[in-house]
């Protein structure tokens, strides 16, 4: 089974959709060629695009027979330690959209959606942890950013107090939380609450000595006391921010 493309139909510009089509039907080909006997899809008019794909190239009920003795894996061990990538670089605009994203997401995820469409790409909880632990990285180790500044706490929480500003307005004044403008927006039904406690956790988790181990377990307890749980069925107290 292949992965998911991210990318879903941009509405109202052709040419962005044209280029967003074409990044999936190249992901897809990709797969089929590696032999993959099936994949993913973020959105459902996208289903022609990938059943074409494997209906073109894939013959049969099954690739069995793609055995990829060609891939060498000798070196996969030294690859995965290496966290240089040419030509990268950590931008304030790079912090900025990580702030955006997982604020969007967690407070989507507690107020019961499991998935929002964010720049025209659907996401998931998986992006939203690489966005939390990316910013606790780079707080970390002191990441210089592509203009010589250094990432510290107090700089993400500039861009984590404007991004909350900016959700809380959203929800307060339609009942829908928006992030970003023109194109690129995200909007889904939440509440102002859960902008300003995501806000609040971001900055406790970018403080931390290491971050802990997956966002949704942190929010379980929350959603638990949402739901009427009781407390002693907790496997340990819910942090008094969080009720």
């Amino acid at each position: 089974m292949g992965g998911m493309s991210a990318q879903i139909p941009v509405k109202g510009d052709d040419k962005a959709n044209e280029i967003a089509m074409k990044k999936v039907y190249a992901d897809k080909e990709r797969e089929v060629r590696a032999g993959h006997d099936g994949t993913w899809i973020a959105h459902p008019l996208i289903n022609k695009i990938a059943r074409e794909v494997f209906d073109t190239y894939m013959h049969g009920a099954n690739q069995y027979h793609v055995r990829r003795e060609d891939v060498d894996t000798s070196a996969m061990e030294t690859e995965l330690v290496n966290a240089t990538v040419p030509g990268g670089k950590t931008t304030r605009e790079g912090v900025k959209e990580n702030v955006d994203t997982a604020i969007a997401y967690i407070s989507a995820w507690i107020a019961g959606n499991g998935c929002i469409p964010l720049n025209w790409m659907m996401e998931d909880a998986a992006t939203a942890e690489i966005t939390r632990v990316q910013l606790w990285q780079w707080v970390k180790y002191g990441s210089r950013l592509d203009t010589g500044e250094i990432v510290t706490a107090s700089l993400v929480d500039k861009e984590i107090d404007e991004s909350v500003k900016k959700g809380v307005k959203g929800v307060e004044g339609m009942s829908i939380l928006t992030f970003n403008s023109g194109s690129s927006i995200c909007s889904y039904t939440a509440v102002a609450k859960n902008v300003k406690m995501v806000g609040d956790y971001l900055k406790t988790q970018i403080r931390q000595t290491w971050p802990s181990e997956f966002l949704t377990s942190d929010w379980m307890g929350y959603l638990a006391v949402q739901d009427g749980v009781d407390e002693k069925f907790f496997a340990e107290p819910l942090p008094k921010s969080l009720l």
